[in-house]
């Protein structure tokens, strides 16, 4: 057995040695039939037809690479930013350990820390939206601009072409959000707390308002704050207010404040920089008169007049107000500067600090708008910034009218009859020392516009909050403008934009544009319907 064995165990060692040569003989053959040959270029694989060459491919690879490159680059600054915000996250999380950490705070369970943190939060969002104290902003671009509204009205400035600058609000959303906001100052107002302090001033400590003492409001909301709320409420004929300021910081209705501010002491000192237009300026003081004079009383009038042509036509005007003494002429032999002419009325004062309003004479404002210069100005805190809402060419407005109707009957908020001039800076309510204390005007600007924008630039990189917001009681009459050939080339561009912004709307353009293609058709459809007459 021994023996026999031996030879069989020799036979299989044979026979799986020639399996394993099989094996090898069939991987070579494989190699061989899957290995191109050395001329790739002329046989690798395109389209029937086609042949490529080296440089084909090298194209490729090389656009493979440069892919591969920016993917990688994109993922490098993925993990940087990702880095950077683990850092921050780090950082915030030390903070709270640390807070933790401190006296006192050891031995507090977690929920009772959490209502701690969460209230902390919310008054840094506080902090964050300008309630307290202004934020420096780098350009008149950053400000974010209220919107103001009534009980029954929104004043907007993002229109688009569909919504119009005075509009109801007719989404259910925005309604009850309003609602809810004067009924919650309402309840703040009639059921005080002791850090209100209403308790000093006795007349407005019993007094019971309901929503019929709303007078007005103002609301925006920032993205990454909140939104803030300030509301205003009055008696009828009575000139102290409330003021109650609210914030959303994303979440539930927080209060701010509440106060009281009386505004039978605050006189406002209407400055005017003139020069000619004689005849303007008698409808400008019509105006004041109805406004001023037979009701709010509270004002004095600066007129700063530039030389000599018109100037007793002026002085002649001024002097018919006779149960009137609260304005004074300053005239100024120089050439017109705005600027030059606001910061001469803001230094003829000579009675301490004073409100003043910057105006220009082709300007129409109601009662309404001097209690509301009043309500959102405060010495070295607030400067009110309102935008003015242009009328357009009562010629092209009115064209189907044989006359257009009086001034009076013109001052609407329709989309067809003006425009929100959100991007003029001249209509200003701000106290005089805040003026002085910013550094006034840039007096080497002569001419149109850009002094504006310069002051207002200045307070928005101040700590002073600045309050923008589209008011119903400032209407800028239209007038033909004059782009003088002395401006620099930024003050000329201002004008020209200005000047074309200043005609009609856009429907009411396309009209002018496209009139000849719309007389034609309605020639046609004339000729088709006395055919048909005929026939």
């Amino acid at each position: 057995m021994p023996r026999r064995g031996l030879p069989l165990q020799g036979r299989v060692r044979w026979l799986f040695l020639g399996l394993f040569l099989l094996l090898v003989l069939l991987l070579f053959a494989y190699l061989l039939e899957c290995t191109p040959p050395a001329d790739v270029s002329l046989i690798l694989p395109g389209p029937v037809g086609e042949t490529y060459g080296k440089e084909y491919y090298q194209a490729l690879l090389q656009e493979q690479e440069e892919r591969h490159s920016n993917r990688a680059t994109s993922l490098k600054r993925q993990i940087a930013q990702l880095k950077q915000e683990l850092q921050e996250m780090s950082e915030k999380l030390k903070l709270l350990q640390e807070k933790k950490e401190l006296p006192g705070v050891q031995g507090l369970a977690d929920k009772d820390q959490e209502p701690g943190d969460l209230l902390e939060y919310l008054h840094s969002q506080i902090d964050k939206a300008e309630v307290n104290t202004g934020a420096r902003l780098p350009s008149e671009y950053a400000l974010v601009p209220f919107e103001s509204f009534t009980s029954s009205k929104v004043y907007q400035l993002e229109m688009g072409l569909t919504r119009h600058p005075e509009e109801k609000p007719v989404r259910k959303d925005r309604r009850d959000e309003l609602v809810e906001v004067i009924e919650a100052a309402l309840d703040i107002i009639n059921n005080p707390d002791e850090e209100d302090g209403v308790e000093d001033d006795v007349p407005m400590q019993r007094q019971t308002y309901t929503d019929g003492h709303f007078t007005e409001g103002l609301y925006r909301t920032e993205r990454d704050k909140g939104t803030l709320y300030e509301l205003f409420f009055a008696k009828e004929d009575s000139s102290s207010f409330r003021h109650v300021t609210l914030f959303r910081p994303f979440g539930p209705l927080m209060k701010v404040r509440s106060t009281s501010v009386e505004t039978s002491g605050m006189i406002i000192n209407i400055i005017v920089p003139l020069a000619g237009r004689v005849e303007t300026f008698s409808q400008f003081l019509q105006n004041f008169r109805e406004v001023c004079i037979q009701h709010d009383r509270r004002v004095h009038l600066s007129v700063v007049y530039f030389g000599q042509e018109g100037l007793q036509e002026v002085k002649s005007s001024l002097e018919k107000m006779s149960s009137f003494s609260n304005y004074t002429l300053i005239p100024v032999d120089e050439e017109f500067s705005r600027g030059r002419g606001l910061d001469i009325g803001a230094h003829a004062w000579k009675k301490g600090d004073v409100l003043m309003f910057f105006c220009d004479v082709d300007i129409h404002f109601t009662l309404e708008f001097l209690n509301t210069c009043r309500l959102h100005t405060a010495p070295n805190k607030k400067v009110f910034y309102p935008v003015v809402f242009s009328l357009y060419n009562p010629a092209i407005v009115y064209g189907n009218l044989e006359l257009a109707p009086p001034i009076e009957l013109q001052l609407i908020h329709k989309k067809d009859a003006g425009f929100w001039r959100d991007f003029g800076f001249g209509m200003t309510c701000q106290y005089r020392s805040d003026f002085l204390n910013i550094g006034g005007f840039d007096l080497e600007v002569k001419g149109w516009g850009v002094e504006d924008v310069h002051l207002y630039r200045k307070y928005l990189r101040s700590d002073i909050i600045v309050i923008r917001t589209p008011v119903s009681g400032l209407f800028h009459l239209w007038h033909e403008k004059q782009c003088a050939d002395e401006l620099t080339p930024e003050q000329y561009r201002m004008c020209i934009q200005s000047k074309a912004m200043n005609e009609a709307s856009h429907s009411h353009l396309g009209m002018l544009v496209f009139r000849e293609e719309i007389e034609a058709h309605l020639r046609k459809q004339a000729f088709k319907t006395q055919s048909k007459t005929e026939d």
